[in-house]
């Protein structure tokens, strides 16, 4: 059976445990194999890299976001603008949707 994350690429997400409790942002990447997504501006690692002339690198400290585990994130509904859980519904034309658990909204068509 294959992993599932509840969150996808472009949903605005709020951290809800780690360092970086209570920060919004954009999901940037989903690992849906490691259950794992990349928020911005969330679990921002300093990486050293080397000079590299062929691809134009200057090489230092660079910061950068890093994964954090798709539990640890909440979808917030664009309507009500709070965290909220994820419901499933099968509209007319039967698709299916996902569904603002607060307010009934339906978060993508």
């Amino acid at each position: 059976m294959k992993p599932m994350v509840h969150v996808k690429k472009g949903d605005t997400v709020v951290v809800i445990s780690g360092k970086d409790k209570g920060k919004k942002g954009k999901v940037l990447h989903v690992f849906p194999q490691a259950q794992r997504v990349i928020v911005e501006n969330v679990n921002i690692i300093k990486k050293h890299t080397k000079p590299n002339p062929a691809t134009n690198n200057k090489g230092g400290i660079i910061e950068k976001e890093a994964p954090i585990h798709s539990s640890n994130v909440m979808l917030v509904c664009g309507r009500c603008n709070k965290p909220t859980r994820i419901g499933k519904k099968i509209l007319d034309d039967n698709t299916r949707a996902r569904v603002c658990k607060k307010c009934g909204e339906v978060l993508d068509k």
